[in-house]
């Protein structure tokens, strides 16, 4: 992915990105069902809760919604690597999402604490 994207158009691309995988998972049996069910929630819910962020009433609020989206960027990074783990995905076939997956941990992290940093030398 481009690192030039801001994180709401990368975070949207990667909801894409995971939308196609559960699809795919959907057309196999009830384990990848259930997998593909929590990967979905938790793979969309970091685009949504970023836009939230950009909409934030305060700064505190803009921190609890990038909160939440990296948050949930931990728990698709969880359940991508047991897809990983368990070989119900092809390696070759998710490793780009995981590495996707685990940059936009990394950055929202950063965003986050840069954001608590900023609030707090604002006191």
């Amino acid at each position: 992915m481009n690192d030039d994207l801001k994180i709401t158009d990368r975070t949207f691309e990667f909801a894409v990105r995971i939308v196609r995988l559960c699809q795919y998972l959907e057309k196999q049996n009830k384990v990848y069902r259930t997998l593909a069910n929590q990967l979905l929630r938790s793979g969309t819910s970091i685009g949504a809760n970023t836009e939230e962020a950009q909409a934030g009433q305060s700064k505190a609020d803009f921190i609890a919604k990038m909160s939440i989206a990296r948050k949930e960027s931990r728990e698709t990074l969880y359940w991508l690597k047991l897809l990983k783990a368990t070989n119900l995905v092809d390696e070759n076939m998710i490793m780009e999402i995981i590495k996707e997956s685990d940059e936009l941990v990394r950055i929202l992290t950063a965003i986050v604490k840069s954001a608590q940093k900023n609030k707090n030398h604002e006191k």
